[in-house]
């Protein structure tokens, strides 16, 4: 195993871990809002530290122009994801609030 495979194998590792801990704060998150938080940070660093590692994987083969072409169309679309998806939870978090969707709180009720 090449220092790039490992190195990749950690990148994805690391993604996959994002990914689990979204999902899990997506089921144990009180209201939409605290769910919107932990999936659109979860989601984002999952997928750009994935990404990566594919990007860093593909370069494993060689540096011919090929490769090199492949890894980088791989990093704009991390980068995109990383611009695109705080973004995107953004939006949907304001029309929640904008729908009078209430935050949770410790007695049920909104304070003012």
């Amino acid at each position: 195993m090449s220092i790039l495979e490992i190195i990749s194998i950690l990148f994805i590792l690391g993604g996959v871990f994002f990914f689990f801990t979204a999902t899990v704060g997506l089921i144990r998150m009180p209201d939409y809002y605290c769910r919107m938080q932990a999936t659109g940070k979860g989601d984002t660093l999952g997928a750009f530290l994935c990404l990566m590692g594919l990007a860093i994987y593909n370069l494993d083969g060689g540096l011919s122009f090929g490769t090199v072409l492949v890894s980088t169309k791989i990093m704009f679309i991390a980068i995109f994801i990383f611009i695109a998806n705080p973004t995107a939870t953004h939006a949907i978090t304001k029309a929640g609030f904008d729908c009078s969707v209430k935050p949770w709180t410790k007695k049920k009720e909104v304070q003012q």
